[in-house]
C-alpha cells in the first residue's frame, strides 16, 4: 500500500464527516461517515486482504450508532460512539492486564520487542488513557454545543492520542529489547 493511502483510508471518513457537517449539518455528515467508513474498510480489505480488529470494531460502532442517529433523528447516538469505543478499548486493555496479559503486544509485537511486564504496563497506561478519553468525550458532548463537539472529535481526539503516544516513547525506548536478545 502506498504510504499516503493508509492515512487517507483511516482519516478520510472523519475529514469527510467534518466537511459534510460544516456544509449540511450533523445528520448528512453522519450518513457520509457511515458510507465512507464502509468504503474505507472494503478498500483496506481489498488492498491488504485482512481487516484489523480496531477498524472493524470502529466501523461496526459507526454503523450501529450512526444508523440509530439517522433512524431516530437523535444526535446523542453518534456523540456517544467515541465514548463507547474508548471504553471498550480501556476494558480490553485493563482487563487483559488484570489477567497478566499485555494485550498491546499482539498489535505491536511485530514492530517492538519488549518484556511481557513492559507490555502489561504499557497496556495499563493505554487503558487508563482510553478511559480518560471516554470521560473527556462525555464532558464535551454533554456540556458544549454540537459545533464544539464536532471540532473536538475531528481536531481534539487525534492530537490527544498523538501527544499521549509521544509521552510513552521514553518508556518504550527504555524497555525495548535488541533483536538478538529474548524478552522475558
Amino acid at each position: 500500500m502506498k504510504p499516503w493511502l493508509k492515512p487517507a483510508l483511516d482519516f478520510g471518513p472523519l475529514l469527510a464527516f467534518f466537511i459534510a457537517y460544516k456544509f449540511a449539518g450533523l445528520m448528512p455528515a453522519t450518513a457520509v461517515l457511515i458510507a465512507l467508513t464502509a468504503v474505507s474498510l472494503a478498500a483496506t480489505y481489498a488492498l491488504e486482504r485482512k481487516i484489523h480488529a480496531a477498524p472493524l470494531l470502529s466501523a461496526l460502532l459507526v454503523s450501529a450508532f450512526g444508523g440509530l442517529t439517522l433512524w431516530l433523528n437523535d444526535e446523542h447516538f453518534i456523540k456517544l460512539k467515541p465514548t463507547l469505543i474508548n471504553l471498550l478499548f480501556a476494558v480490553v486493555l485493563l482487563g487483559g492486564a488484570c489477567f497478566g496479559k499485555g494485550l498491546l503486544k499482539p498489535l505491536l509485537g511485530m514492530a517492538l520487542v519488549m518484556p511481557d511486564a513492559a507490555w502489561r504496563i504499557l497496556s495499563v497506561r493505554w487503558g487508563v488513557f482510553f478511559l480518560a478519553l471516554a470521560g473527556i468525550n462525555e464532558l464535551v458532548w454533554r456540556n458544549t454545543s454540537t459545533d464544539l463537539w464536532v471540532n473536538f472529535k475531528v481536531f481534539g481526539i487525534l492530537p490527544l492520542i498523538v501527544l499521549f503516544s509521544l509521552t510513552q516513547l521514553k518508556f518504550i525506548q527504555h524497555h525495548v529489547v535488541e533483536a538478538d536478545k529474548t524478552p522475558h
